[in-house]
């Protein structure tokens, strides 16, 4: 029934994967497992506590496939935790907290109430399908992830400057040209400068700092929610194909077009925003990226500087649209909306990206949307409207 979503995830998910392991090899570069003890204990923790990290690339990268393993099987074990406790109340409310008459009450207390309750949902909910689609959702995606932060790291290595001396590190970079563009689009104006005029560089600064930061979180908790809680299997699948795609159409345009983003080449122009939680983002990750680029001693650590597209505008689009045509509710869509928009402000704002990445960003988030609802069995209606074309047994096809 899903077998074209399931092409499209795991295929798309195994070609970035072999990718990063080509550049790996190619470029003796360490893949690392970039979340660390964020989420749990890993086969890398556990190797670094015994004294025996493998100092092979073959070796590690099968660890890292591990650890990728067990990321996913512990999303998916608090996801399942989750959905049988809020799940069950939420859904059961009325039968736990019922007021009881005395005459019928069997003296069943409420909790073993809500253990039956709780028995109930994981039988109905947690289908064959829903399992499948969360399981297969939440390991390809987490790979694909792991990959694109990888691969971003590993760009100044694969695409150095031509022109540096031998010897040095030196990545190529296209700032220049998108500078002059966005010039050109803002009438001889950075657009900095603009954003800055219009909004002022305190109040304004702390406001969008927020929204841009919000992302960081909401990046796996929305796969895990659409996975999860999809009112439809194929919303599921629909959503996290899309991810995927999109996170490697991204990492793709990375390596096509590499820039550092105005913030980090001009930075100059940003010094009269009130410092921030992003504007100290940014400097971390450019200390990181030095440490990365240029010192030896450090391991262990990630580059996460990379422009064009930008994948904060291709996702929060992405989400936008999936709440635009898989959720009912009105006001879920404006606050999507509104935070697809602020993002593409804030990008421009600290001087994370070029006008010409948000431009990119928003059509591989078109793309890789329409791509991922086709693979799903999704029929577009005309107007803002979609209904999958596929169904489950428990969950019928709906249009709307």
């Amino acid at each position: 029934m899903y077998r074209r979503a399931y092409t499209l995830l795991i295929g798309t998910a195994v070609a970035t994967w072999a990718w990063m392991v080509f550049v790996t090899f190619k470029y003796d570069r360490v893949p690392i497992e970039p979340e660390g003890k964020l989420l749990g204990p890993s086969l890398t923790w556990l190797l670094e506590m015994l004294g025996a990290v493998p100092s092979s690339i073959a070796l590690l990268n099968v660890v890292m496939v591990v650890d990728v393993c067990l990321r996913a099987l512990t999303v998916l074990g608090a996801a399942f935790a989750v959905d049988l406790a809020v799940g069950t109340l939420i859904t059961r409310r009325r039968e736990l907290f019922a007021r009881r008459d005395p005459d019928t009450d069997d003296g069943t207390s409420r909790f073993a109430l809500f253990r039956t309750l709780a028995g109930d949902r994981r039988r109905t909910h947690w289908t064959g399908e829903r399992t499948r689609l969360v399981v297969l959702g939440t390991l390809f995606f987490y790979l694909t992830y792991v990959c694109y932060r990888n691969l971003k790291s590993d760009l100044p290595f694969v695409r150095p400057d031509p022109d540096r001396e031998p010897g040095h590190v030196k990545a190529l970079s296209y700032d220049r040209e998108l500078h002059v563009m966005d010039r050109v689009l803002f009438f001889g104006h950075d657009p900095s400068d603009v954003l800055h005029a219009v909004f002022g560089t305190t109040i304004s600064a702390h406001v969008l700092s927020q929204v841009y930061l919000t992302y960081l979180p909401l990046v796996i908790l929305l796969v895990v929610v659409w996975l999860v809680w999809s009112r439809n299997v194929s919303f599921g699948y629909w959503f996290v194909t899309s991810q995927v795609v999109a996170w490697t159409l991204g990492t793709i345009s990375y390596y096509l077009l590499p820039t550092l983003g105005p913030g980090i080449e001009y930075q100059a122009e940003y010094e009269v925003l009130t410092k921030t939680p992003t504007t100290d983002l940014m400097e971390s990750i450019t200390n990181g990226r030095a440490g990365v680029l240029y010192d030896p001693l450090v391991e262990g650590a990630l580059n996460s500087v990379a422009g064009f597209a930008s994948l904060h505008v291709t996702i929060t689009v992405l989400w936008a649209l999936m709440v635009q045509y898989t959720v009912r509710s009105t006001i879920l869509k404006w606050v999507f909306w509104v935070n697809a928009g602020l993002t593409v402000i804030a990008t421009l704002y600290f001087g994370w990206h070029y006008v010409a990445d948000d431009i990119a960003g928003i059509a591989i988030a078109v793309f890789s949307f329409y791509v991922g609802g086709l693979a799903s069995g999704q029929k577009f209606d005309r107007g803002t409207g979609s209904h999958p074309t596929t169904t489950t047994s428990k969950v019928p096809v709906e249009k709307h």
